[in-house]
């Protein structure tokens, strides 16, 4: 049976064969949506697997029986019958008598992707049932497949294994999940059941030759148990959370096995080389030796920060919250700490911070006076935004940081120009065969005119070495261009000009990477908004919503391989263009710097992104570093989200008098918001409401006037900071999704979401307060609806509705942000609130003191409210007094976990 919190109600992806509902009607798998499943995890995390059915509706629950897998055979279950052979129409590979290799599989549950990979390795597999005696089979390597259930189920198994590991003249031998039980088993070793089992896409595992951790997919609950590990055995990958077993490899003989899957589909392929190792071995090369080994860093005892600067569009407080963080690291790893910042309103710069604090600009002559002064081991770039990175990038070309002997911590200067100058970094990606727009820089107007015409119009342009996308945007002929370009070259030395991909999803990564190449991506984000628009001045969704695992995944695999091509160590994020119709892709840009994406990012998961870039800028591996929410798991996983989380941008565009409303690829947003739901409707409508009072969720507002549909067409079609509400509008006066699609280009899944929010709010207004029933006002709830919005649409007052909400008992929960989805407690309180669910991650027995913070950053209210509340946090934990921040501004010191 299947057990979802939401059930998918519009399918609209581009590679859709099947809606869910229709694919388990088929296979006759029952489903259940509408379910906490995080306090359905938490309640297994506390008791441990347990059997469970699902009964319904009016059905006694004896009418149901009781099915235990653990009294059964399952692998004898779900095993073929009969042996079956397969033939790659790959060119074949040649096993060591210059014939195609011929693999012979153990089938014990073996998932089509295993058998997938064999056929594109040019080998022919032989795939046997689960007892089948393989003792008279000619063959060059063994494999043994996955499979569900009790290992020691499996005796004929692995009675067969031990009779061919045994063998003098054995074949190599690899094993995948129940694969390695049943070789561990066959060795001597046992295994055991464990309390909840290792699940999920994101499990750590540390190769122990290398001490590499890599992040793989598991789905199992019995495991090895290291002590038991015989005399020329030993472990393989060891789990970086919980410590248990996840592979064996024999010291001297070809054969080994891991307890997760390489093949993972749906999860990552980051160790899909095994399948190679294994050939490679079965063609009787011998395995590459390969030691733990750790890279010598240097210790920076006296480090220089840069700061940002005053405050500017496209670089506000997301880096005080930054530097912040990355002081509050420096410290913990006993470094004395020179800061250089003129912003007085913001928290890095205040008592108990930094060592040193100097309250000059951010230019490389004073920057240079300072090194000279205080003489610093190392100088960190990536906390600043763009006016620290392109000061340290003049301080290098300068030679001011190689006259002083003051070391670049973290990522290399190199690669940060690799990532600024565009045709370097278009010369980069290509070394490695990644996918790139059609581009060319140009450092004069005319050139960059001329290379438009020679891509063909619509083109983009872009200025290096610029902030939040200032002097970008479309050409659509060469008067335009010229234009562009002019604006461009004012604010810096080279323009690309690139292919048009307008109207593409824009999707985002963070990366992590430490000087040991351990690399992980903390969280993928979408814009609402498809390409064209910045991404500071679309609405961000994260996780995605709208990728299949295949596009997830790619996109994943190329983030990795390009911070690690470009040498990154601490934080990067990269952005893409992806086709809506197919899996194309192109790269837009890396940030070898943390952004303001990077602060959304940190709040979205729990994960803190600057503190741990600036542990890993001083040599620190990602294995060795503990997950600050959790405190008992590694920093070298990719968080688990149970929720979604939205951002909507606020600008204040009506403040100028002749200033267009109309946004794109430069940014205009002055501020932004950050609002956590159990479902997308009930994020996106809290978030609307964060942005002004004035705004009561998604609904026509007074703002956006339309009044011909000539008009809205054209509101639709032209992107502006009032867009959201001519969907409204426009879906109040019936236009479907297919035609609001057309116009806007924004993804369909979106839309009919918002189409749902739409429809609610219809069905609302057919009640009054005596007649709205409790399911109705729930589910209202569960969708993002305020009590205001309830009463306009009632004809009420929200005191009214919300003494009648209470009276119905329907009433938020409060969850915790734990970065692990429940499946690990969580020592910190980062919370929200949501009406889908059922019961409360705490308790609220201690009392304390509530600090409202400011909001949103606008004109006349920003960072220094901030400093503020930190400030006033600061003071009543002085005094005894336990404090609850309450904000919603994810570029705030204020919002960040501790």
């Amino acid at each position: 049976a299947l057990i979802v919190a939401e059930s998918p109600h519009a399918p609209c992806h581009w590679n859709l064969t099947h809606t869910l509902s229709d694919w388990l009607k088929q296979h006759n798998v029952p489903g259940i949506y509408g379910i906490d499943t995080r306090a359905l995890t938490k309640h297994i995390r506390e008791q441990g697997a347990m059997l469970g059915k699902i009964v319904p509706a009016g059905a006694a629950e004896s009418s149901v029986p009781q099915v235990n897998p653990n009294d059964l055979n399952l692998v004898a279950e779900v095993s073929l019958k009969e042996p079956r052979l397969f033939v790659s129409h790959a060119p074949p590979r040649q096993g060591k008598d210059g014939k195609r290799m011929r693999i012979l599989a153990i089938d014990c549950g073996i998932k089509a992707n295993i058998i997938r990979y064999f056929m594109s390795k040019g080998v022919e597999l032989l795939l046997v049932p689960w007892e089948y005696d393989f003792s008279g089979e000619a063959f060059d390597g063994l494999f043994i497949s996955n499979g569900p259930g009790d290992p020691t189920q499996c005796q004929k198994t692995i009675g067969h294994l031990r009779a061919l590991i045994e063998r003098a003249d054995a074949p190599p031998v690899f094993g995948i999940c129940l694969g390695n039980q049943l070789l561990a088993l066959a060795a001597g070793c046992t295994t055991f059941k464990m309390k909840y089992g290792n699940r999920g896409a994101n499990q750590p595992c540390i190769d122990t030759r290398t001490g590499r951790c890599y992040i793989t997919a598991q789905n199992h609950g019995f495991a090895v148990d290291p002590a038991s590990i015989p005399q020329g055995w030993e472990q393989f990958f060891v789990n970086a959370n919980d410590a248990t077993n996840e592979g064996i490899i024999h010291k001297t003989r070809p054969f080994f096995s891991v307890q997760f899957h390489p093949e993972a589909c749906a999860g990552p392929t980051d160790t899909d080389f095994l399948f190679e190792m294994f050939l490679r071995r079965v063609h009787g090369e011998h395995a590459e030796v390969t030691v733990s080994y750790r890279q010598p860093t240097i210790p920076a005892r006296k480090v220089l920060l840069l700061g940002s600067g005053g405050l500017s569009i496209g670089q506000a407080g997301e880096f005080d919250y930054s530097g912040s963080q990355a002081i509050k690291a420096l410290k913990e790893m006993r470094c004395e700490v020179v800061l250089i910042n003129p912003n007085i309103a913001t928290v890095q710069t205040s008592e108990g911070m930094a060592d040193r604090v100097y309250f000059l600009p951010v230019t490389p002559d004073v920057v240079r006076s300072v090194i000279e002064r205080e003489r610093p081991d190392g100088i960190l770039l990536q906390f600043g935004g763009q006016t620290a990175l392109n000061c340290g990038v003049a301080l290098d070309k300068n030679g001011v940081l190689a006259e002083f002997g003051v070391r670049v911590l973290g990522t290399p200067v190199e690669a940060i120009i690799a990532t600024e100058d565009r045709e370097i970094f278009n010369a980069k990606l290509t070394e490695i065969n990644e996918r790139i727009a059609e581009g060319y820089p140009a450092s004069t107007v005319d050139d960059a005119v001329a290379m438009a015409a020679k891509i063909g119009f619509p083109v983009i342009m872009r200025a290096a070495f610029a902030l939040g996308g200032l002097g970008s945007g479309f050409a659509h002929d060469e008067e335009s261009a010229r234009a562009l370009a002019t604006q461009a070259l004012i604010n810096s030395p080279q323009v690309l000009v690139e292919r048009s991909m307008k109207g593409w999803k824009e999707i985002e990564y963070e990366v992590v990477r430490d000087c040991n190449d351990n690399c992980i991506t903390v969280c993928n984000m979408e814009n609402f908004d498809p390409l064209g628009i910045h991404t500071g001045d679309s609405i961000v969704v994260a996780p995605s919503q709208t990728l299949s695992n295949a596009e997830y995944m790619k996109l994943r695999s190329v983030a990795i391989k390009v911070a690690r091509h470009l040498g990154i160590v601490g934080e990067c994020n990269i952005q893409y263009a992806l086709n809506p119709q197919s899996e194309e892709y192109c790269i837009i840009e890396v940030n070898a710097r943390l952004s303001r994406s990077s602060a959304l990012a940190s709040k979205a998961t729990g994960y803190p992104l600057a503190s741990v870039a600036a542990k890993l800028a001083l040599g620190n591996l990602l294995p060795d570093l503990t997950n600050s929410v959790t405190l008992s798991t590694t920093a070298c996983f990719e968080p688990s989200l149970d929720y979604v989380v939205t951002k909507v941008p606020r600008w204040d565009l009506s403040k100028f008098d002749r200033v267009s409303r109309e946004i794109g690829s430069a940014m205009k947003s002055v501020g932004e918001v950050m609002a956590i739901g159990r479902t997308w409707e009930e994020s996106l409508q809290k978030a609307l409401r964060m942005t002004d009072p004035a705004i009561a969720g998604y609904q026509p507002h007074d703002e956006f006037v339309a009044e011909s549909e000539e008009e809205l067409n054209r509101s639709l079609q032209v992107p502006t900071d009032t867009r959201i509400y001519a969907i409204a509008e426009a879906m109040k006066r019936g236009y479907s999704v297919d035609r609001i699609q057309s116009l806007t280009a924004i993804d369909p899944w979106f839309l009919w979401k918002l189409k749902r929010i739409n429809d609610m709010g219809q069905i609302l207004s057919e009640y009054t307060p005596k007649t709205l029933p409790a399911g109705t006002v729930l589910q209202a709830k569960k969708s993002g609806f305020s009590d205001a919005q309830v009463a306009k649409l009632t004809g009420s007052t929200e005191l009214e509705i919300r003494a009648l909400r209470k009276a119905m008992g329907v009433t938020p929960f409060v969850k915790q942000i734990d970065t692990m989805a429940a499946e690990f407690p969580a020592a910190t309180n980062y919370l929200y609130m949501t009406y889908n669910g059922d019961e409360h991650d705490l308790d609220f027995e201690d009392k304390g003191t509530m600090v409202i913070g400011s909001g949103v950053y606008r004109i006349g209210s920003s960072v220094e409210f901030d400093w503020c509340a930190v400030s006033c946090i600061r003071t009543l934990r002085k005094l005894g007094h336990r404090a609850i921040m309450v904000n919603f501004n994810p570029e705030t010191v204020s919002t960040d976990y501790d």
